[in-house]
């Protein structure tokens, strides 16, 4: 593959991954689990906190292994299975569940806007992951400069909001001191759901690495545009939260999936509820796109290393665009099905909990490398080492076992998928040999 991506375009690959659907929706969910404007803030921020920790600390492995992504980072420092593993949870369960739960807020918002009938949504979902999926197949360049375009789109109306929120003179109450939790709830049960639900507006800045051997300059512009992304993000997901409890009181945010419409709605007047729609809109659609973008190099990956069946169909790229075409179409296929199945609650918290596994296995291989190979050119190291690789662990091991604690169910569930590759890894292996 050439390398062709700047820093610029992966840096809006980070962005355009990450801002999709959480930064509208979890509003509602979070302060029903927090109760208080000021704890609802702390998660956000915490979970900004452990995301760059994890940012930061796995940039260091991507600066320093002349390798393609996440998935080649957990072979080299683990063994075959473990990156394996990984690449099949993402192939089978992250992509197509990032791309079928934000395809499907695309069609609800949509059928909204419109005014179509609600049962058309499942079909304006699939409809759109059809066009993105034609707009990828032309090409690498093509769909990493849209994405540049699309993040840019994406920014406007959430500055909007920021900007009119914070000079807004009719402001209530929202108090970050002192950090309490509302009536009836539990302190520790606050942090660790609020913190879960979250982390989903924070997922997919990883997904970049599976770009490493297209970027024009890996070892400094990988890691730049994690951590530049992650900050800014982390930012304006404080911001905008903050924006929406200064204008709606917490009572009428909770469980409100409708938040953010109606605060803007008390922000612009009547054109502000379709303006957010709008918003929404565009920023489902880059989201989508990213995670399309990045999702579809997966099989291609594993195909690479002989480790799929017909790895010699799925390991090839279109020599002329450089798309792994049938990559493409086996994760599209999938969050097809998934759109038709539904739920996506279920669909998200399932993806946080499988992906955050690795995450933490990753932030491990940094200490587990710095003992092992102390003379490995490094061209970036994470700083304030190895409290920052610390924090990132303790962050990934508390959200692993705070989800087998609440969802005990959804997590067998995403083991039971993951571990589903076990048979085709080790039938893989015997014929390979």
């Amino acid at each position: 593959m050439k390398r062709q991506i700047s820093f610029g375009q992966a840096l809006a690959t980070v962005v355009g991954s990450v801002i999709g659907a959480g930064v509208f929706f979890k509003i509602g969910t979070i302060t029903a689990q927090t109760g208080s404007t000021s704890m609802t803030l702390f998660v956000w921020i915490l979970a900004g906190i452990i995301s760059i920790a994890s940012g930061l600390t796995i940039s260091e492995i991507a600066a320093s292994l002349k390798i393609n992504g996440a998935i080649k980072y957990l072979d080299y420092t683990y063994g075959r299975v473990w990156g394996f593993l990984f690449g099949w949870a993402q192939m089978i369960v992250y992509f197509p569940a990032q791309i079928g739960a934000l395809s499907s807020i695309f069609g609800v918002q949509f059928v909204s806007l419109f005014g179509i009938k609600a049962r058309y949504s499942n079909l304006i979902a699939i409809l759109l992951v059809l066009f993105l999926l034609g707009i990828n197949l032309i090409g690498t360049k093509f769909s990493s400069k849209m994405q540049s375009v699309i993040t840019i789109l994406k920014i406007i109306p959430i500055a909007l909001i920021i900007i009119w929120g914070l000079f807004n003179p009719a402001k209530i109450p929202a108090p970050i001191i002192p950090l309490t939790v509302g009536t009836g709830h539990s302190f520790p049960t606050a942090i660790s759901q609020g913190v879960l639900s979250a982390l989903f507006a924070f997922e997919g800045w990883i997904v970049v690495t599976n770009l490493a051997n297209e970027v024009k300059n890996p070892e400094k512009d990988l890691s730049r545009a994690i951590i530049l992304g992650l900050s800014a993000i982390t930012l304006i997901y404080v911001l905008i939260n903050y924006t929406f409890m200064t204008v709606l009181p917490i009572d009428q945010l909770t469980n409100n999936n409708n938040a953010a419409f109606q605060a803007s709605m008390k922000l612009f007047g009547q054109f502000g509820g379709k303006l957010v729609t709008v918003g929404i809109l565009i920023s489902v659609y880059g989201a989508v796109n990213a995670f399309m973008l990045t999702g579809m190099r997966t099989p291609y990956i594993l195909a690479q290393d002989n480790l799929l069946p017909f790895s010699n169909k799925i390991g090839k790229a279109n020599i002329h665009t450089g798309v792994p075409v049938v990559g493409a179409f086996i994760v599209d296929a999938i969050a097809i099905v998934m759109i038709l199945l539904g739920n996506f609650t279920v669909l998200t918290d399932m993806l946080v909990f499988v992906m955050w596994t690795f995450n933490t296995m990753l932030s491990v291989a940094v200490i587990i490398l710095r003992k092992r190979e102390p003379e490995l050119k490094r061209p970036f190291k994470v700083p304030w080492y190895p409290i920052i690789p610390i924090i990132s662990v303790i962050g990934g091991i508390f959200i692993v076992v705070s989800t087998i604690i609440n969802q005990f169910v959804l997590s067998i569930i995403g083991i039971g998928l993951t571990l589903l590759g076990l048979p085709i890894y080790y039938y893989m292996q015997k014929k390979n040999n």
